[in-house]
């Protein structure tokens, strides 16, 4: 018979190395936990780069192989099996809320992938300087448009301006490629230096579970344009495209120096309902005084002079003395469009702009306002592209298909 005494402390031994691992788990399902927070994080991110998550069993490898008597060892595995069955799996299955996707989505969408739209064969390939891995890449001319088109105008578009886009986008790189730089290592960069471009892999690293969907209206759209480029008297044309206008397009010789037949001056209302028509920036006379390299009073208000374009954009500034283009002024100051008016307030001008881009050539959101009024693509590109034709690569440009 035991003592009181011993009978006590008996009690306590026994029941001391659960008092232990209790403290233990408590830490580790706090670890856990803040696992399970960083997989819910939003990331910012707008390309998605897929992490390896390092299985749970690995981590907690020090608490199974550490001296334990027999019982604890199989209750330990038991229990953390569990909170690996509760906490960490569904953190793997649960998309966080944002752009990004779990590597299982991403296998089952690439798995799903067969079933999407296929593009049409292409006469030839492009060869594409990728920025990020400083590479060049051989892409066939239709996979090229359709990254083009995915990349340069809003998903959420009407499919006729998603087809005016693509044969925008073809017309340019053929037009580029016949007047290019020959001695080049590459015929285009995937930047706003040519056309941006992104592969399928960036496109479904950012579309996530709306790839498939998504990408079959983009192929859609490039098939039934397949071939196709805009000619004027039978030679390729310079397919400029912007996103928003000021209710006009620009005479190409207005704002670059070449006058181009079929880049003239055409109405395009349906911009001023776009959300990117009005736009202001405020800046500070040593701001200006710096971006254009003078000297301006800060205690007068200043003596101002313009001329405007025929679409109303402006085509020369005189600011106390000082001359620049309507051009200039976009491109120092970073301004959405070169038809702004100013506002001199407290040591501040106000640049009040309408329209975003240079201007010249089709107006994307004017495209797709067509498209909705139920306008065709070649209806979009004829009123942006004045006496232009409809042709194929294979009739205009035989040279290129034969490389």
């Amino acid at each position: 018979m035991y003592t009181s005494r011993r009978r006590r402390t008996l009690i306590r031994n026994k029941y001391k190395p659960v008092k232990r691992w209790k403290k233990k788990n408590a830490t580790l399902i706090k670890q856990l936990k803040r696992k399970q927070s960083f997989y819910g994080q939003k990331t910012n991110t707008d390309q998605v780069k897929l992490k390896k998550v390092i299985p749970f069993s690995n981590n907690k490898r020090p608490y199974l192989q550490a001296k334990q008597s027999k019982w604890r060892i199989p209750t330990v595995f038991t229990i953390s099996s569990l909170i690996l069955t509760i906490l960490v799996i569904p953190t793997l299955i649960v998309v966080p809320s944002g752009k990004s996707e779990s590597s299982q989505e991403i296998a089952t969408i690439a798995e799903e992938l067969d079933t999407a739209a296929k593009i049409e064969e292409s006469p030839f390939a492009v060869e594409v300087m990728r920025s990020t891995t400083k590479t060049v890449e051989d892409i066939p001319l239709e996979d090229y448009v359709a990254g083009v088109v995915a990349s340069e105008m809003p998903i959420e578009f009407e499919l006729e301006a998603l087809k005016a886009q693509a044969l925008a986008a073809r017309t340019y790189l053929v037009n580029h490629l016949l007047h290019g730089n020959e001695a080049s290592e590459y015929d285009v960069t995937d930047t706003v230096q040519h056309q941006v471009y992104r592969s399928e892999e960036e496109l479904l690293a950012e579309w996530g579970s709306k790839y498939t969907e998504r990408m079959n209206k983009i192929r859609e759209a490039v098939n039934a344009t397949k071939g196709e480029i805009l000619t004027y008297k039978d030679a390729p044309i310079t397919a400029a495209f912007f996103s928003t206008s000021n209710g006009y397009t620009e005479n190409s010789e207005d704002y670059w120096e070449s006058e181009l037949p079929y880049l003239r001056s055409v109405e395009s209302p349906w911009d001023k309902d776009s959300p990117k028509y009005l736009h202001q920036n405020t800046f500070t006379i040593e701001q200006v005084e710096t971006a254009l390299e003078i000297d301006l009073p800060n205690e007068t208000p200043l003596f101002l002079e313009e001329a405007r374009t025929e679409s109303g954009r402006v085509k020369e500034l005189g600011i106390e003395g000082h001359s620049f283009s309507g051009r200039d002024i976009r491109d120092k100051l970073e301004l959405k469009s070169s038809d702004f008016t100013i506002e001199q307030n407290n040591g501040h001008l106000v640049f009040t702009t309408e329209g975003y881009g240079h201007g010249i050539g089709m107006s994307q959101y004017g495209a797709n306002y067509m498209a909705k009024e139920g306008k065709t693509y070649q209806d979009i590109v004829k009123h942006y592209y004045q006496g232009v034709e409809i042709s194929t690569v294979n009739d205009t440009t035989p040279t290129l298909v034969s490389k």
